[in-house]
């Protein structure tokens, strides 16, 4: 098997070693979080953003963590190299651990932290010919900002959106939109840059972070404002971004709205900052 190593509690071991028990809280409820990192030439990029906002999930769902965050980076890392992942991702994922199944969850149970690495290339057609896109409403529950395994409503808004022969869903509620179902979402009109606020109906993205720091360093005026579907449907540029992908131009949007939208200045000239950006961080590791 390829990757054949996985993170189990605090231990590296084979993937075939692993058992789950039945009822474990994210197996019966989604009751746990994740994060996914980008892995550049062997590097992890902003590894220490992405705990951080770990954490801050924990936080918020009254989880404990049972190493430290610097304890679990650690394991990260060797989990990286043990797979011996140059390009690729690392998922991290923490459960509340296994209980007798009852929707009411104990504060001391004993969380369960797993994880994988798997090789993956970044999506160089997508970033350079963009991708088509379906708008439709958005169905998930209201703390989006945080990172939980509670993704349904995402997989579902994918699935449409594939059924459609589109590479993203995109999602509003009752006519704002929100973000993609694995990506935020941007729309550029006269030049201005605008997103959903950092609020928790949207999760704020580690490379959505990096890319309004660059608007700002580049004058690119940001507006973090609820856009509608009909200024979606009249924007110069729409993009969104995600670990995975970093910055995708839309192309066209089908569903509640139908558009088709060119590959503009502004979309590139985030896409080629951001990739500096990268680059600096791999030099500096």
């Amino acid at each position: 098997m390829e990757n054949p190593f996985v993170l189990f509690g605090n231990q590296i071991i084979e993937r075939d070693h692993v058992s789950i028990d039945m009822e474990d809280r994210g197996y019966n409820f989604g009751d746990g979080i994740y994060e996914v990192v980008y892995i550049y030439g062997g590097e992890p990029f902003s590894l220490n953003e992405h705990f951080r906002r770990f954490e801050e999930s924990a936080q918020k769902l009254d989880m404990k963590l049972p190493y430290s965050i610097e304890q679990i980076k650690e394991k990260t890392a060797e989990l990286i190299m043990a797979n011996n992942i140059h390009n690729g991702i690392v998922y991290i994922q923490m459960t509340r651990g296994a209980s007798p199944r009852a929707h009411l969850f104990e504060r001391e149970s004993a969380c369960l932290i797993t994880g994988f690495a798997r090789k993956m290339d970044p999506p160089a057609e997508a970033q350079e010919k963009g991708i088509k896109t379906y708008l439709t409403p958005d169905i998930r529950w209201l703390r989006c900002d945080i990172k939980s395994l509670n993704l349904l409503g995402n997989t579902m808004a994918k699935r449409i959106a594939a059924d459609h022969s589109c590479g993203e869903a995109l999602q509003h509620r009752e006519g704002l939109c929100t973000e993609g179902s694995s990506s935020n979402l941007y729309i550029v009109k006269h030049n201005e840059v605008r997103t959903h606020p950092a609020t928790n109906l949207i999760l704020n993205g580690i490379t959505r972070q990096h890319i309004l720091e660059i608007a700002g360093e580049e004058g690119i005026a940001v507006n973090e404002e609820p856009f509608t579907t009909e200024e979606l449907q009249a924007a110069d540029e729409v993009f969104i971004s995600s670990t995975t992908m970093e910055i995708a131009p839309v192309i066209s949007v089908e569903g509640d709205v139908q558009a088709t939208y060119p590959i503009g200045p502004v979309t590139r000239r985030l896409q080629e900052k951001l990739k500096d950006r990268i680059k600096q961080h791999r030099v500096h590791q």
